[in-house]
C-alpha cells in the first residue's frame, strides 16, 4: 500500500511525496476528502515511508518498499477486536474501536470519539519514544467526531508534537473540527475519483463489468460506496429505500416517509448509507436531464441538496423519523 498505489489524488499524493523528498513531513495533516476516495490508504502509505526499514535507492522519494517487515506489519491489520495494525507505530483512534474497559469507560462511545480514548492511545504514550525508534504515526478516523474535550486533550499535544510523531487526521467534515484543531493541522484535499478508476477498481474486486459501471455512476467518486452498491443484497434494499422514497414523494401524505425510518431508526450508518443512494439517484437523474430538459435537471439537483441536508442532520444526531419526515416534505414542495 505504498503512496504511489494510491489513484486518482496526484495532487494529495506529490504534497506528501515533496514533503518525504525535503526531509519535513509535518507533525499533523488533515486529510479532507469524500470517504473512499483514498484518504486511509494514503496514511497507511505515509506511515510505511516513515517506518520503512529499507533505504530508498540515492536520490529517490522513499514510497517505503512495501516488503520489510515494518512496512508489512503497518498495513496489516489483527484479526481480533480491536481490528488495528500491527505494528505498534502505528495507532488508529476511532469512535468506538475499541471496548469500553480497555478505555476505562463505564460505556461505550455511541456519538463521538472520547477524551478517555485520547488519554489512553494518544496521551499514555507521547511521553515514550516510538516503540521501534523511527516514527510513530497516529490516525484519527472522522476526526470531526472528536468530541470537544477529546480535541482540546488532543490539541496540547498538536500544539507541542513528541519527536517522531505524526498525526493524520481523515474526515470528510473538516469545517466541523474546532477552529484550533484546523491551525494546527495541514491540509491535504482528496477528491472524488472518476468514474473510470472506480470501474477498474471494482473490477479488480471481480466485479463483472456492467455491475461495476453501474455502481461507479451511483458512487460520486467513493470507491467504498461503489462496492455497497455493487453488493446484490444491500443493492436491493438501497432500490427499495429509493423507490419508498418516490413513492412517498408522490403520496398523499407523510405516513410512507415515517415508515421508511422505523427499521433502521436506531443503525445511523444504514441510514446514512441509503441517504447516499437516493441522492446518487437524484445524481444521475440531473445529469441525465442536463441537456434536453434543463428545468428537470434543476429539480433533481434540488432534491439532491435536500438529500444531503437530511445527511448532514442525521450525522448531527438528529432523530432518523424527523429527519426522513422533514426530507420527503421539502422534496415534494420541489415537485
Amino acid at each position: 500500500m505504498p503512496l504511489s498505489t494510491v489513484l486518482g489524488q496526484s495532487g494529495a499524493i506529490g504534497t506528501l511525496e515533496r514533503a518525504l523528498a525535503a526531509g519535513k513531513v509535518h507533525h499533523a495533516y488533515r486529510f479532507e476528502g469524500p470517504n473512499g476516495v483514498g484518504k486511509e490508504t494514503a496514511a497507511l502509505g505515509l506511515a510505511q515511508a516513515l517506518l520503512c526499514e529499507t533505504a530508498p535507492p540515492a536520490g529517490r522519494v522513499h514510497h517505503a518498499c512495501g516488503r520489510c517487515s515494518a512496512c508489512t506489519r503497518a498495513i496489516t491489520f489483527s484479526t481480533d477486536p480491536p481490528q488495528v495494525p500491527l505494528h505498534p507505530d502505528v495507532i488508529i483512534i476511532e469512535r468506538g474501536l475499541y471496548a469500553p474497559e480497555a478505555l476505562r469507560r463505564a460505556r461505550p462511545e455511541l456519538q463521538d470519539i472520547s477524551v478517555d480514548q485520547i488519554r489512553k492511545c494518544v496521551l499514555e504514550r507521547a511521553s515514550f519514544p516510538p516503540h521501534e525508534g523511527r516514527a510513530r504515526v497516529i490516525i484519527v478516523r472522522r476526526a470531526h467526531e472528536l468530541s470537544i474535550s477529546a480535541a482540546n486533550a488532543l490539541l496540547k499535544t498538536l500544539e507541542e508534537p513528541p519527536a517522531r510523531t505524526h498525526f493524520v487526521l481523515l474526515t470528510d467534515r473538516g469545517s466541523d473540527l474546532l477552529d484550533t484543531v484546523r491551525s494546527r493541522t495541514q491540509v491535504v484535499r482528496f477528491a472524488p475519483l472518476s468514474m473510470a478508476i472506480v470501474k477498474s477498481i471494482l473490477e479488480k474486486h471481480g466485479t463483472p463489468p456492467d455491475v461495476a459501471e453501474s455502481a461507479a455512476e451511483l458512487s460520486g467518486g467513493s470507491v467504498a460506496a461503489a462496492l455497497a452498491h455493487a453488493d446484490p443484497t444491500a443493492a436491493a434494499e438501497r432500490r427499495a429505500f429509493v423507490e419508498g422514497t418516490l413513492a412517498a414523494m408522490g403520496g398523499s401524505d407523510l405516513a410512507a416517509a415515517i415508515a421508511l425510518s422505523e427499521t433502521r431508526a436506531r443503525d445511523k450508518d444504514v441510514l446514512c448509507d441509503r441517504l447516499s443512494a437516493l441522492a446518487g439517484h437524484f445524481a444521475k437523474e440531473g445529469r441525465g436531464e442536463a441537456k434536453a430538459h434543463p428545468d428537470r435537471a434543476l429539480r433533481a439537483a434540488e432534491s439532491y441538496g435536500n438529500v444531503a441536508r437530511a445527511i448532514d442532520e442525521l450525522e448531527r444526531n438528529g432523530s432518523p423519523a424527523l429527519v426522513l419526515e422533514a426530507m420527503v416534505a421539502r422534496l415534494r414542495q420541489g415537485l
